[in-house]
């Protein structure tokens, strides 16, 4: 999905590139084709879920964001700031883990105190094993992770992994529970200690 928003004026004057039987009129010369209802859909059961995301978790953030925003903007922000600080207790919690177990590298921030410069994403190494290695282990123990380069190349080039296999990325979210996280790092602590 994507999404063009401008003033009218402007997009008015704004030429397409457009099939000849498309519209020459905003918004429609802008849609060359048949609309993607499927996602428009999906971004509906997004915007959907967020808000009850806001309404159920962010009831705390209501008078922070109520002089500014209402109705579907104000549960957007609700949801959004309930969302960041749960990210931040996984955040605390994945830190402490993976800065206790020998032989883990992780790339990227690693202080606890710096978590609003970080989102819940992890690359690490575990010496002597390859990434896929890892990554297999830890499906062993039904936790689903990525391997490789994740399309950076450039990354992986630069920190002299791309050779190696690249690193084991780890990314929960906002519905994994910290017991999720707990168990995550019992199977890599087991995982690094059996190597």
């Amino acid at each position: 999905m994507g999404l063009l928003y401008g003033k009218y004026e402007l997009l008015k004057e704004l030429k397409a590139y457009k099939v000849r039987p498309a519209y020459d009129n905003s918004p429609d010369k802008f849609e060359t084709g048949t609309k993607s209802h499927e996602g428009i859909a999906g971004v509906l059961g997004a915007f959907e879920y967020l808000e009850w995301v806001g309404e159920t978790f962010g009831q705390v953030y209501e008078e922070k964001f109520s002089d500014r925003y209402s109705e579907r903007g104000l549960r957007l922000r609700k949801s959004m700031a309930a969302i960041r600080a749960y990210e931040y207790d996984i955040s605390r919690k994945m830190l402490g883990i993976l800065g206790n177990i020998p032989g883990v590298r992780l790339y990227g921030p690693s202080d606890p105190s710096k978590l609003e410069e970080r989102v819940p994403t992890f690359a690490i190494t575990v010496d002597g094993m390859h990434p896929r290695k890892v990554a297999e282990k830890l499906d062993q123990h039904n936790i689903f992770v990525w391997d490789g380069n994740y399309y950076a190349l450039e990354v992986t080039n630069r920190l002299g992994l791309e050779g190696k296999g690249g690193m084991v990325r780890i990314g929960p979210v906002h519905y994994n529970t910290l017991d999720e996280i707990n168990r995550f790092g019992k199977a890599l602590e087991k995982i690094v200690f059996q190597a």
